[in-house]
Formats: C-alpha cells, structure tokens, sequence
C-alpha cells in the first residue's frame, strides 16, 4: 500500500485517495481551431511511461484538495507530491547523479 502525503494533511494510507491520471495535460485551443483528432488526443491518449510519471492526485477521504504527484509506475516510489498549478520541483543533486 502506498503512503501518500497531502499537501494539505500529510500522510495518509492509500485508501483515502482517487488517481486522476497523468498530470499537466494542456486542454487544447480555442475550441473552435481544434481538430477532432487533437480533441481525442486530449480526452482519451495519455502517456504510459516505465519509469517516473507525473499524475494528480484527489484526497477524496480528507479535505477534497487535487495536487500533482512523481511517482515511479515500476517501484511506486514518490519522489515528489506539489500542489496543483505549480512544475514538477527540481531534482536534488544526489537524485540527478543517482540516474
């Protein structure tokens, strides 16, 4: 089971949660230049990475709150947890000579 840390709550068990997929994704537009097959990439194809992806998060058991997570899909290791509208945080020194 994961342990994930709200940003607004701090740690809690997995249960509480609701993944929403991957994260920043640009909605395309305006909506009247953009193609049906931008629209379907929009809605329906997301990357599938092994290795480290970035997803929102809903704390649907807590306070209510989405936020962004790094997680890698192959170990389930969250390297980072930051709230909505902000990038992903720098990597440490140590993580970077770590790759």
């Amino acid at each position: 089971m994961l342990l994930i840390t709200c940003p607004h709550c701090g740690p809690r068990a997995e249960i509480e949660f609701r993944c929403g997929g991957e994260g920043h994704i640009a909605r395309p537009g305006p909506h009247d230049a953009v193609s049906d097959a931008e629209w379907a990439d929009y809605l329906f194809y997301r990357t599938n990475p092994k290795g480290e992806h970035r997803e929102r998060w809903l704390h649907s058991a807590g306070c209510g709150q989405w936020f962004n997570v790094a997680r890698d899909t192959m170990t389930h290791q969250i390297s980072a947890v930051y709230p909505m509208g902000e990038t992903l945080p720098e990597a440490s020194p140590a993580k970077e000579a770590a790759r």
